[in-house]
């Protein structure tokens, strides 16, 4: 059997950043280390750090209910008053926000303070998105992903300023751009999509597009993750999304000559790897 992975999969720079940041407080600090809300959504890598003593801090919560510690801001970023009450709380903050997500901190607070509604192309269950949300003043600003979404918006006589979650499918993004700009707003739009995810997905469709079957790995909390598996689904009808090589059922490849696996930017390459050779070695 062919097995094509992708050169993409696994950790992307901010991911990788900030799981590194967690492990150098780790060897470094002796007090309690936390993390507010899973560093990434990957929870193998959550379990890894538990091990070694890093808590979780749930979103939200009675933050006089922990001993003070250093606390890690995961890669997803929070608010900014999220970020304000672990201080005041008198926890030591690092800050291991994705650099790409806190650009878009920085974008929407000089624009919502200039004036502009803020429209984040986005899920707005996902917590990158709610961090954004969180940097905007004021309340003008709407979530939407889907064309759906944008209809249901009022955004008569607006100066508009458009953001994008990081791990936002591309091509729709310039899809619900394009609507926009058709209805003749008065728009600003940042692609705030990163580059790495934007080649992830590209290459996904591609080696998607040649093979009999596709794998794709990832956190099942996942965004970016949940996107790769659109895209492969769309070109490769046998797509499969697994956490690890055990939520995998060999069977279904019997039939199969050439398998393609691309993975989220959360996904380690320990897993990667366990995936690729699990497959190899049964056929």
């Amino acid at each position: 059997m062919k097995v094509t992975l992708a050169k993409s999969a696994g950790f992307c720079f901010g991911v990788k950043r900030a799981v590194d940041m967690v492990y150098e407080q780790v060897h470094q600090q002796d007090e309690p280390i936390y993390t507010y809300g899973p560093i990434i959504h990957n929870e193998e890598v959550v379990a890894e750090l538990a091990q070694k003593g890093v808590q979780v801090i749930p979103e939200g919560s009675d933050l006089s209910q922990y001993e003070a510690g250093t606390v890690i801001i995961r890669s997803h970023g929070i608010s900014r008053k999220e970020q304000e009450d672990l201080e005041h709380a008198g926890f030591h903050v690092v800050d291991a926000t994705c650099p790409f997500v806190r650009k878009i901190h920085r974008y929407v607070e000089k624009y919502s303070q200039e004036g502009y509604f803020i429209l984040i192309v986005g899920s707005s269950q996902h917590p990158e998105v709610q961090g954004i949300v969180g940097w905007i003043d004021g309340d003008r600003y709407g979530v939407i992903s889907s064309k759906e979404e944008l209809d249901a918006l009022s955004l008569e006589h607006e100066k508009i300023c458009i953001v994008s979650q990081t791990t936002f499918n591309y091509n729709k993004f310039q899809e619900l751009v394009e609507i926009i700009r058709k209805k003749g707003y008065d728009i600003l739009v940042l692609n705030t999509i990163c580059n790495a995810t934007e080649e992830r997905q590209t290459e996904a469709a591609a080696i998607a597009g040649q093979v009999d079957a596709m794998i794709v790995i990832g956190g099942k909390h996942s965004s970016n993750t949940q996107k790769l598996f659109e895209i492969c689904r769309k070109e490769c009808e046998d797509t499969y999304y697994i956490q690890t090589k055990d939520d995998f059922d060999l069977s279904v490849l019997q039939s199969i000559s050439n398998v393609g696996i691309t993975a989220g930017a959360s996904t380690p390459n320990k897993i990667i790897e366990e995936v690729q050779k699990y497959v190899r070695n049964e056929f």
